[in-house]
């Protein structure tokens, strides 16, 4: 059971309590350098997201649709076990992701850790972050601007394991017809994001690359 259940159960005396305990772990997990992956749950017009984060940066965004405990499950598995609910290293991204949907944000700037994908995804996925807001490209462009034409394929698997999408926004990447391609977060997920950004955009929903 995660600590966030187990909080959620919690009422008066117990909540608080927990609460407290839960603050001395976590001073004591810094003091003693033994937090390695923080994490909270934040609220969104697109649901709840879990965000993750490293002493490096940003590892993980989640949507709702994904299973938040698999995730932190997935997470001790390849990153650490040391993983604990803690809200304040992840302050100025809920804060950013906050200013985005309210439309007062456009780009990102927090600490990035992208150690949870090889070398070529991770090549594709920091490209991400030059396409503008509001805009599209299509995987065939995002191939070319890698180098490697032929790799389109490739190029919309790198965006559909993309492990910070929003901040990294592979949900401007669609097919070369206009349609929406694949997405993490469903495709009405994506449609919602591309039209807060573009309230005239109307691709088409079809998920082939």
């Amino acid at each position: 059971m995660t600590q966030a259940k187990f909080n959620s159960s919690a009422t008066g005396e117990e909540a608080e309590l927990l609460a407290q305990l839960g603050k001395e772990l976590r001073a004591k997990a810094k003091a003693s350098d033994l937090l390695d992956v923080s994490y909270r749950v934040i609220d969104s017009p697109i649901g709840s997201l879990l965000l993750a984060s490293t002493p490096a940066g940003l590892v993980r965004v989640a949507f709702e649709s994904e299973d938040h405990d698999k995730i932190l499950e997935l997470l001790s598995q390849k990153l650490s076990p040391r993983i604990l609910k803690d809200s304040s290293r992840l302050d100025a991204v809920a804060r950013q992701l906050d200013e985005y949907f309210a439309g007062s944000r456009r780009n990102f700037d927090v600490p990035l850790d992208l150690k949870l994908s090889t070398a070529f995804r991770r090549q594709v996925q920091l490209e991400l972050g030059e396409i503008g807001y509001g805009q599209t490209w299509s995987y065939s462009q995002m191939a070319e601007r890698i180098g490697n034409p032929k790799a389109v394929r490739a190029v919309g698997s790198a965006c559909a394991t993309n492990p910070i999408p929003i901040v990294l926004p592979c949900h401007r990447v669609l097919r070369t017809d206009g349609s929406l391609g694949g997405y993490l977060g469903g495709l009405e997920t994506k449609t919602q994001l591309l039209k807060l950004e573009n309230p005239d955009f109307g691709g088409a929903m079809r998920t082939l690359f």
